[in-house]
C-alpha cells in the first residue's frame, strides 16, 4: 500500500528573521477521525506511487499490463514494467535501470525540447485552437445587435450549455462532446444568418450557447488528458490564444463584408453573411475531429485500456512514456474510485477544504476575466469608435486593429505563463488593465471641435483600447482557463470546469446585456471608469486569495490548497511590503517570503482545519 498522505510545512518570515522559522497550522479539532479524513481526502491523490521500491513497481506494471490485456508482444509488457517505475518520479529516468540509452534520450529530450512532440500532438493542438476560433468569430455582432439579443448565447451557456458537459463527456467523450458542440454552432449559425425577426434572432443566439458551453469545458479538459506534462501549460492555454485569434477572423469578417451590398429581395445580405461565416471553422473541426486520439482518460474510465493505450501511443514519441503516462493516471483513478464521497460532486466542491480553495480562486479569475471589462470591447468596439466620432469603416478598420493585438500579444503567453507564473502575470497586469481604462474613457472628454482636437480626441481613445488590449492579452485573456483546468483534483475536475465555464458565460451574458444602459446612464466616460474600478478590485481578490500554480505537480497542488485561506490573505499581504522594500527602496538585503517548504513533513490527518 502507499505511505500515508502527508502535507507539506511552511515558512513564515517574520520582519527582522535572519532564518526562516518552521510554523504549524493550528490544530484544531473537527469531531472524529472520519470527518477529518473527509475534509482532506483529496490528500489520496497527492502521489499514489510514493514509498513503492522499484522491484515492486516493475511488478505492479507487468501485473496491469497481463491482467488487462494490454499491448501486443512482450515488448508492451516491459513498457509497462518500466513505465511503472518512471511514473513515481518521471525527472529520475536516469537512476532507473533496464532503460536503453535511444529510451533515455527520448526522455531527456522530454524535458530538454519540450515541443519535439509526434504530429499527433501537433493535430491535437490544432484541434484545440479552431474549436476555440469557432466560438469567438461569432461574436462579431454589435454593430447590428446589441443588448439582450447579442448576449442570447452566453445566457444559455450558463444556464444550460455549460452543465451539459459532464453528461456529453461521460457518454460521447472528449471527441465526441467537441464534434456535437460544433454542429450545435455550425447549425445555429446558418440559422442566426436566415432569421427575419428579432425574436428569431434571439432564439436562433440562443441555441448557439449549446454549442459554446460544453466545449469551452470539453477542450481545455481534453489538452491538459492528451498533452504531455512538459507542454501542459502551455498547451491549455492554447484555448484562449486562439479565441483571441477567432476574435480577429470576426473583425476580419465584419469588414470584408460590410460592403456588400443587398441584391434584390434580400435585406441586411452584408450581415448575414458575417453572421453565417462563423461555421466554417466548425465545420473543419467537425471533419477532422475524430483523426485526433480520443482522451485516454476517457477510455480508462470506461475500463477500456487497451483503446486507452493504443491513443496515449500516438501522442507519445516512445511507448516507455506511454507506458509511464497510462500507469499513473491508472493509479490516480484508482484512488479516486477507492474514495467513498458523497453522491453530489458540486457539493464537495464546496463541502472539502482543498476543493473549495480551489473553486474560489477559479471563479475570481472567470468573474474578473469579465468584470475587467474586455468583452465590452469585444463585443462593442465598433459602436466605441463610432462614438469617437470614426467613420463607419474606420471603426471597423479600427476593431480589427484591435482584434490583432488581442491576438498576438497572446502568443508570449505561451512562455510566460510557464515561467513568470500564472499570479504574477495577473497582478502586473491588473493595475495597467485598469490605467488603460481609465485613458480611455477620459479620452472622450477631449474635444472634438477642431481638426487638431479630432485627431487627438480619436487617436486617444484608440491609443487606450490599445494599451488595454496589450496588457490583457499575456495576463487575464489565457490565465483563467488554464489556471481552472489544472487547480481541480481529477475526480470533481469536469464538475469544477463546467461550474468554471458556467461563471465566465454567465457575467459574459451580463457585459453584453447591461452596456448600452450602462453607457447611456453613466455616459461612457462613466461605464470605463466602472470597469477600471473592477480592475483595482481583481488585484485584490487575486493578491489574497489566488495561489501561485506554476510548475506545480499534482501532489504540490494539493499542499498550495491545503493552506487554509487566512494564511495566504496575510501572506499577500506581506508581499506588498517586501515589494516596496525591494523595488521602491531598492533593498537589495530584503529576501521574498517562501510560503511552501518540503523540509518536514506532518500527517494530513492530524490536521482538523476549516479555513
Amino acid at each position: 500500500m502507499p505511505r500515508k498522505p502527508s502535507i507539506y510545512l511552511f515558512e513564515d518570515n517574520s520582519p527582522g528573521d535572519q532564518t526562516p522559522r518552521q510554523r504549524l497550522w493550528p490544530q484544531r479539532s473537527f469531531g472524529n477521525a472520519a470527518e477529518r479524513a473527509r475534509r482532506n481526502i483529496n490528500a489520496k491523490l497527492s502521489n499514489p506511487l510514493a514509498g513503492f521500491s522499484h522491484a515492486e513497481l516493475r511488478r505492479q506494471g507487468r501485473t496491469f499490463a497481463i491482467s488487462n490485456e494490454i499491448g501486443d508482444d512482450a515488448s508492451d509488457i516491459r513498457a509497462f514494467e518500466l513505465g511503472a517505475v518512471l511514473a513515481q518520479a518521471p525527472e529520475k529516468y536516469e537512476k532507473v535501470r533496464g532503460l536503453t540509452a535511444q529510451e533515455k534520450e527520448v526522455l531527456r529530450q522530454e524535458f530538454a525540447n519540450r515541443w519535439s512532440q509526434p504530429w499527433s500532438m501537433y493535430a491535437v493542438i490544432a484541434l484545440c485552437s479552431l474549436s476555440a476560433a469557432v466560438q469567438e468569430w461569432t461574436k462579431r455582432l454589435e454593430t447590428w445587435l446589441s443588448g439582450l439579443v447579442n448576449a442570447a448565447p452566453y445566457l444559455c451557456c450558463a444556464f444550460l450549455g455549460c452543465w451539459l458537459t459532464v453528461p456529453f463527456n461521460h457518454y460521447f467523450g472528449r471527441r465526441g462532446t467537441i464534434f456535437l458542440t460544433c454542429c450545435f454552432s455550425a447549425l445555429a449559425c446558418l440559422w442566426q444568418s436566415f432569421t427575419s425577426t428579432w425574436w428569431g434572432l434571439f432564439v436562433a443566439r440562443f441555441a448557439l450557447g449549446l454549442g459554446i458551453g460544453p466545449k469551452s469545458a470539453t477542450v481545455p479538459v481534453y489538452a491538459a488528458e492528451t498533452a504531455p506534462p512538459a507542454i501542459r501549460g502551455a498547451l491549455v492555454m492554447q484555448w484562449q490564444m486562439w479565441t483571441a485569434f477567432g476574435i480577429m477572423l470576426g473583425y476580419a469578417a465584419d469588414l470584408a463584408f460590410y460592403h456588400v451590398p443587398d441584391p434584390k429581395g434580400v435585406v441586411g445580405l452584408n450581415w448575414r453573411l458575417m453572421l453565417g461565416s462563423a461555421l466554417l471553422p466548425a465545420l473543419v473541426v467537425c471533419a477532422f475531429v475524430f483523426f485526433c486520439p480520443e482522451s485516454p482518460r476517457w477510455y480508462m474510465a470506461k475500463k477500456q485500456y487497451y483503446r486507452a493505450y493504443r491513443s496515449i501511443c500516438a501522442v507519445r514519441h516512445n511507448k516507455i512514456q506511454a507506458a509511464r503516462d497510462m500507469y499513473y493516471m491508472y493509479t490516480l483513478l484508482e484512488a479516486e474510485n477507492s474514495m467513498k464521497l458523497g453522491q453530489n460532486k458540486l457539493w464537495e466542491l464546496i463541502t472539502v477544504p482543498r476543493n473549495r480553495r480551489a473553486m474560489l480562486a477559479s471563479e475570481i479569475v472567470m468573474f474578473l476575466q469579465q468584470f475587467c471589462g474586455v468583452n465590452v470591447i469585444a463585443y462593442y468596439s465598433s459602436e466605441i469608435f463610432l462614438e469617437a466620432n470614426f467613420s463607419a469603416a474606420s471603426a471597423l478598420g479600427a476593431s480589427l486593429g484591435w482584434g490583432v493585438i488581442n491576438w498576438v500579444f497572446a502568443i508570449p503567453a505561451v512562455y510566460t505563463i510557464d515561467t513568470f507564473g500564472r499570479r504574477n502575470l495577473l497582478l502586473v497586469t491588473f493595475p495597467l488593465m485598469a490605467v488603460a481604462m481609465f485613458f480611455t474613457g477620459f479620452s472622450f472628454w477631449i474635444p472634438d471641435d477642431t481638426d487638431a482636437h479630432h485627431a487627438a480626441h480619436i487617436g486617444c481613445v484608440a491609443l487606450g483600447l490599445y494599451l488595454f488590449g496589450i496588457v490583457y492579452s499575456p495576463g487575464e485573456g489565457p490565465v483563467p482557463f488554464t489556471y481552472s483546468a489544472e487547480v481541480y483534483p481529477l475526480y470533481v475536475r469536469s464538475y469544477g470546469m463546467a461550474l468554471a465555464t458556467a461563471t465566465l458565460w454567465f457575467f459574459n451574458f451580463v457585459l453584453g446585456v447591461t452596456w448600452p444602459s450602462l453607457s447611456a446612464a453613466f455616459t461612457i466616460q462613466g461605464g470605463f471608469a466602472w470597469y477600471a474600478g473592477w480592475n483595482i478590485v481583481g488585484f485584490w481578490l487575486i493578491l489574497l486569495f489566488m495561489p501561485e500554480t506554476k510548475g506545480k505537480t499534482l501532489e504540490e497542488l494539493d499542499q498550495v490548497f491545503s493552506v487554509p485561506t487566512r494564511f495566504h490573505a496575510q501572506y499577500g499581504l506581506r508581499q506588498i511590503r517586501y515589494v516596496v522594500k525591494r523595488y521602491v527602496l531598492r533593498d537589495k538585503n530584503v529576501q521574498p517570503e517562501i510560503l511552501y517548504e518540503k523540509e518536514e513533513m506532518i500527517p494530513v490527518q492530524d490536521l482538523g482545519y476549516n479555513a
